[in-house]
């Protein structure tokens, strides 16, 4: 071996040292560990996750906000902004869709609830109102209403995205109006705030493997490995579909754009095992919108289509809520009729776009379509009190990645994508620099617009 080679020990030293990802590895190891030997010492290190949980959401508001309005008075076309949001809507009905239709497909051909024989009336129904705070989902219109912020000061100190959303959308169509001669502070003024949310983004970022070792060790202390052997035909349904969903994106990604979507899981290597050790899709928002964009992806497309769609487009959360019907309804004996099914959906299509931000909010779905159905007692969905922390990790890397296929395959249906930087970003060619020392992660949005205009490219 040559001198100058480093020896074995010091190439993992530095690399343990230089890699959040290998940071993050180990503490997702070291969490299990902990957990699993001792239980007490796992639950009292669960604020480590939690505080870490805080201090991204922290961010994500003034985040949001910043890139959505730069994004619009770059791009300097609001009707654009709108195509793209009509887009995503498109995109994110037909991806859930599919994925209530696969998770029932799946629970009838494989029955995860069969032979169960559960009594509903020994199960604990006021535990499922414990998890949820006695809340409910809230109705279409209570959503829609929701989404409109009441004041513009509470859209931020509640983090309220969707709501952040529409003002930002009101500020940079306000700064397209009167022009950068009336306002010519204000634009540069929301970049640079820009800049150092996401200075402060790298910053939150280094506590992450002490975030993934506190979430992980509590998960383990406080349910055990044993829950995995009591619900592995459901756990194991969940996966499966789960890796066929993704499957089917990776092909949609493929047909709609030419990426490849394992190269970008390898890209986002750090932000998914952070999210999965954290079980929040939330905690890696900021750092994918970063990566997004320095992929090719145009700033107002990634401004809108992720925040959206992490309300609009829970696919995995989709995926679980239709298997999980199906199995307490196996569970405890019921046999739904193909018209129950298609309730089932057509109530899921509508209760998983309230979900996100609602405490216990896979329960009150899964409540409220028991009780459409009329068939299922509502107290069987205390069956999946103790299965349900471990179906998060499947819910976030499903939601997460559907999210991003989302900002990949709208802004190339609206021709805000730079193909060839996003395949020289995939391919490794261009490295991610987190927190660079000019506000260039990713190419000018203003530029780019000219050699991918819809109008110049044959449409496919």
């Amino acid at each position: 071996m040559s001198p100058s080679v480093p020896s074995l020990p010091r190439r993992a030293a530095r690399l343990l040292r230089t890699s959040l990802f290998t940071q993050v590895a180990c503490a997702l190891v070291l969490g299990i560990v902990v957990g699993r030997l001792w239980p007490d010492l796992g639950t009292a290190v669960q604020p480590l996750g939690d505080g870490f949980v805080r201090l991204i959401k922290a961010v994500i508001a003034p985040l949001v906000f910043c890139v959505v309005v730069t994004g619009i008075a770059k791009a300097g076309n609001l009707r654009a902004f709108g195509r793209i949001g009509l887009k995503a809507l498109i995109w994110f009905e037909v991806a859930t869709t599919f994925a209530l239709l696969i998770g029932l497909v799946a629970g009838n051909l494989v029955q995860p609830g069969a032979g169960m024989n559960v009594d509903p009336a020994q199960l604990d129904a006021g535990a499922v109102d414990a998890k949820t705070g006695g809340g409910s989902l809230p109705s279409t219109s209570d959503f829609l209403l929701h989404a409109l912020p009441e004041s513009a000061v509470g859209a931020f100190a509640e983090n309220s995205i969707l709501q952040v959303l529409v003002l930002a959308c009101l500020v940079g169509a306000a700064l397209l109006h009167l022009g950068h001669t009336k306002v010519p502070a204000i634009l540069p003024a929301i970049e640079q705030v820009q800049e150092i949310v996401f200075a402060i983004v790298g910053f939150v970022m280094k506590l992450a493997p002490l975030a993934v070792f506190g979430a992980t060790a509590h998960l383990v202390g406080q349910y055990g490995l044993g829950v995995m052997s009591t619900y592995g035909k459901l756990i194991g349904v969940c996966y499966a579909v789960a890796a066929l969903f993704l499957l089917l994106l990776a092909v949609a990604l493929k047909a709609f754009t030419g990426l490849s979507l394992w190269k970008f899981v390898r890209y986002t290597r750090e932000e998914l095992l952070l999210a999965l050790g954290t079980a929040s899709s939330e905690t890696v928002m900021p750092r994918m919108m970063q990566k997004l964009r320095h992929a090719g992806c145009r700033d107002d497309a990634v401004g809108l289509v992720v925040p959206t769609g992490y309300s609009f487009n829970l696919d995995g959360a989709s995926i679980y809520l239709s298997i999980a019907t199906l199995f307490i309804a196996q569970a405890v004996g019921v046999d739904l009729t193909l018209g129950q099914q298609v309730t089932v959906v057509l109530m899921l299509m509508l209760t998983s776009k309230g979900m996100a931000g609602v405490p216990g909010s896979a329960f009150l779905a899964l409540s409220a379509t028991a009780s459409a159905l009329g068939v299922i007692p509502a107290g069987a969905v205390a069956l999946l009190l103790g299965v349900d922390r471990i179906m998060d990790s499947m819910r976030v890397a499903t939601n997460l990645l559907g999210n991003c296929v989302a900002a990949f395959a709208v802004s190339r249906w609206e021709g805000a994508l730079d193909l060839g930087q996003a395949k020289k970003v995939l391919n490794g060619e261009a490295a991610f620099v987190p927190n660079p020392d000019h506000p260039t992660t990713s190419p000018e949005p203003a530029a780019r617009p000219e050699s991918v205009r819809p109008a110049e490219e044959p449409q496919h």
